[in-house]
């Protein structure tokens, strides 16, 4: 296996008007990438944190002030703009953004606190006028968001969404259990919780769910503790046992895996291996992802999709798939 491994260029990712400021971005269940913008002043108010007694500093639920913004979908294999949507205040801080059928967008903020009046929700359908026309609680402490083709929401926890934060789990308060127990739930196309990871498969607890590849109906996911990759299709999990730890993406098409990712300097590292019926990932080799800016590139993401490694980095969107990196 080569040393590096070049993603290729897939798309520039445009502003929809001159001066917008790139929030977040993700890709959708069919390839498609879909994006928030805003205003530079609006874009301080939707990633605003405050800074605790000792210093840390803590992501805001939602904007201490109101924010505009825009949501784009991008055509999966075209330049330009399938759609652009304007939202006269997004309400939400911390988003991730997914598509929805019907030209609807699902934005879903990172923190949900819960308090003796409720828990106020954290995720908003929005339809093609900019309108809310759905809200939900999908709970605390979120790291991934993904939808399926026919409309249903997969979300991954970090370990304060599985452990309890902000009220949730908090027994001085009362708090419920968090809604990210499991660190895997799946939310039916109402929003409402319809399956939690358990925690009785053989493959371990979620204590955070590092990566997340939903591919049609199915999920992969990677997490800590242990890394091992599992996969849920029709709501039973089966499981490969896995050496790598950090990892970041998982990029399969069922046989075939790749990891991508790692601790320290193997932020850039590419695992690839065979998923076998003895229950292991069969390590066929090691690669680097050799990325704009080289072995030190931060401020990339990298996501799973299927079979394909979509990685972005400031405006572009870069892509690597299975029959690249076992060539």
């Amino acid at each position: 296996m080569r040393d590096t491994t070049e993603p290729r260029m897939h798309a520039r990712i445009e502003p929809p008007s001159e001066g917008d400021r790139l929030i977040t971005a993700n890709i959708g269940p069919h390839g498609e990438l879909v994006a928030l913008w805003s205003t530079p002043e609006a874009a301080a108010a939707l990633t605003a944190r405050r800074t605790g007694p000792g210093g840390a500093t803590f992501a805001l639920a939602r904007p201490e002030r109101p924010a505009a913004a825009r949501l784009t979908r991008h055509a999966p294999h075209a330049r330009g703009f399938e759609a652009v949507v304007d939202v006269p205040d997004l309400g939400l801080a911390h988003c991730q953004v997914q598509p929805l059928p019907g030209d609807r967008f699902l934005v879903v903020g990172a923190r949900c606190t819960w308090t003796p009046a409720g828990a106020e929700p954290n995720a908003r359908v929005i339809d093609s006028t900019g309108q809310v026309v759905a809200e939900a609680v999908l709970g605390d402490g979120i790291e991934h968001v993904a939808t399926t083709p026919a409309g249903r929401t997969w979300v991954g926890y970090f370990d304060e969404g599985v452990f309890g934060n902000n009220g949730w789990g908090d027994p001085d308060l009362g708090g419920p259990e968090p809604v990210g127990a499991a660190g895997l739930v799946r939310f039916d196309e109402r929003l409402e919780r319809a399956w939690d990871y358990p925690g009785s498969t053989g493959f371990g607890h979620i204590y955070d769910c590092y990566a997340l590849n939903v591919a049609d109906e199915s999920v992969w996911a990677c997490f800590h503790d242990g890394f091992p990759v599992v996969r849920v299709a029709e709501d039973a999990v089966s499981g490969w046992t896995n050496k790598a730890s950090g990892v970041q993406a998982v990029v399969t098409d069922g046989l075939r895996c790749a990891l991508v990712g790692g601790y320290g300097a193997d932020h850039d590292r590419v695992v690839t291996g065979l998923l076998t019926d003895r229950g292991r990932l069969d390590v066929r080799g090691t690669t680097r992802l050799a990325l704009p800016g080289g072995p030190a590139a931060t401020g990339y993401t990298v996501t799973g999709r299927g079979d394909v490694l979509h990685v972005l980095t400031g405006t572009a969107h870069l892509r690597l798939d299975l029959d690249q990196l076992f060539a």
